[in-house]
């Protein structure tokens, strides 16, 4: 059995999450801890209580979702002796390929905190409120090719890109608003349900720039190291473990397509993938690799409860 751990990304977030492992380990409430001296904020308080409104700033969702994830795989480490090199391979959607990375020794925590910090205000400061738009293209017709039809309509008044590749039935666009919503209009003319995404900002697109140098030159500064396990990044969709490569994809991936599908198809492909677990918040991911990969097993790991059965199971 080859195993793949996943690392989810934003939208998984919630009010309480994370508090479960805190008050059963003392392994994750020092992740908690470390995270709250690295930034200089109570973030473990913001995610315990909320306000959710608190929460879900890009800012702060970002690296409270690394901190689960990473509290996760510490208690699995410490508690339950299951390091994170039991895996072929990681993976993490958009800001989760941070909280890989770091599982995976690659980036220190408090650098990983640090980063994704930036990494939420850059992005949330490279376009003006209201220019940008995402929207999701669902439904049994929609598919790669019927994204990117209706992208190519809504280029023709703006940026518009597909920006994650989810799994076939789910694909999200992003760009400027108009051009979303021309592009919107072509997706149900092509049989798709097409929903505006609440979302404070046009992720993974062209308009991110401003957001990519910034992180060009954090990112410039930031040690990086070789992972312990192979990371596949949203980038290529392929394994990665050279630190150069990983920093410059760090900084293509905010412009650039989430390749979620791809990724997942070569887990279970070439990468022989046989079980993959999602580690931290939600089951967002669990929910597409078994849309992905049906053969494979699909599991989450975000409560005591879930992380002691799967360390037993190994």
């Amino acid at each position: 059995m080859t195993l793949a751990l996943l690392f989810p990304g934003q939208g998984s977030q919630s009010v309480g999450m994370g508090v479960a492992l805190a008050d059963a380990f003392a392994s994750a409430r020092e992740v908690y801890a470390e995270i709250d001296d690295a930034l200089g904020q109570k973030l473990s308080l913001l995610m315990r209580d909320g306000p959710e409104d608190q929460l879900t700033l890009t800012e702060n969702a970002q690296p409270a979702l690394m901190a689960v994830s990473l509290a996760a795989a510490r208690v699995l480490k410490v508690e339950f002796g299951i390091g994170v090199t039991r895996a072929g391979f990681v993976a993490g959607h958009s800001l989760g390929e941070y909280s890989a990375l770091c599982a995976a020794g690659s980036i220190t925590l408090a650098d990983t905190a640090r980063l994704l910090k930036l990494r939420g205000q850059a992005m949330q400061r490279a376009a003006p409120v209201g220019r940008g738009a995402m929207a999701s293209l669902i439904g049994p017709k929609t598919d790669l090719a019927l994204a990117e039809a209706a992208a190519a309509a809504g280029s023709e008044v703006g940026v518009c890109v597909v920006a994650n590749d989810n799994n076939a039935g789910n694909i999200v666009i992003s760009g400027d608003k108009a051009a979303v919503d021309r592009a919107i209009e072509k997706a149900r003319e092509l049989g798709a349900r097409a929903i505006p995404l609440n979302v404070s900002a046009p992720f993974h697109c062209p308009l991110m720039q401003p957001a990519a140098d910034e992180m060009a030159e954090a990112l410039a500064d930031a040690r990086i190291v070789a992972p312990s396990v192979a990371v596949v990044a949203n980038i290529t969709a392929g394994p990665e473990t050279d630190p150069e490569v990983i920093r410059r994809l760090l900084v293509e991936q905010v412009t650039g397509r989430v390749r979620w599908r791809e990724s997942m198809e070569w887990m279970a492909g070439e990468g022989a993938v046989t079980r993959f677990a999602e580690i931290g918040s939600g089951k967002v991911l669990t929910g597409m690799a078994k849309r992905i990969a049906p053969d494979a097993e699909s599991l989450s790991l975000n409560t005591p409860e879930e992380l002691e059965a799967f360390a037993k199971s190994l």
